[in-house]
């Protein structure tokens, strides 16, 4: 289904070319996924939580390197990479797919990273008031831009730089108003 959904895109992926391709028969298909999009929501959150597990180095700077490079690895995949881009466009016209994508790809990988903020409150790393959705935006945005978007690499050079600018900004909020 992920290759079929990789090269097809969202827009053109279909229950019967994915029954072909994987042998099974269109009703098995829809007995596990009443539409296509369930179908491609559910196994792009199951692929995307297995490469969204961050480290827990014991430091902040050792755990955003290992949230950063999370996010290079995801993207990076050969079929997440082209996939991901597709259906964020594609749930700017469904907000339906949109819904699906925030409850099973963006909130579960949330969760995950929020944890290596509490940990950083915990040691004393970071102030308990950190605009915490400001910073999970951060751990993604940077990436994703760079990578889908511009379509330039990140080098060793750039993450560094990266890392150092979230630290940054983590430990030295310009504003205390609350992100929603």
């Amino acid at each position: 289904m992920l290759d079929e959904l990789a090269e097809k895109g969202y827009g053109r992926l279909s229950m019967d070319a994915v029954a072909r391709r994987s042998g099974a028969s269109k009703s098995a298909l829809y007995r596990r996924w009443p539409s296509k999009q369930e179908m491609a929501v559910d196994v792009v959150s199951r692929l995307s939580l297995l490469l969204a597990e961050f480290a827990n180095t014991g430091s902040l700077r050792d755990d955003v390197r290992s949230v950063f490079e999370a996010v290079i690895q995801w993207l990076d995949d050969p079929r997440l990479g082209r996939i991901l881009p597709d259906l964020v466009a594609e749930a700017h016209r469904n907000e339906t797919l949109a819904e699906a994508l925030r409850t099973h790809i963006d909130a579960p990988r949330r969760i995950r990273a929020e944890a290596i903020l509490e940990r950083a409150i915990e040691r004393g790393e970071l102030a308990p008031a950190i605009n915490r959705e400001l910073v999970l935006d951060l751990f993604g945005a940077q990436i994703f831009w760079r990578l889908s978007v511009r379509r330039m690499p990140v080098t060793s050079d750039y993450l560094d730089d990266l890392t150092d600018f979230a630290l940054t900004a983590m430990k030295n909020p310009t504003s205390h108003h609350s992100a929603g």
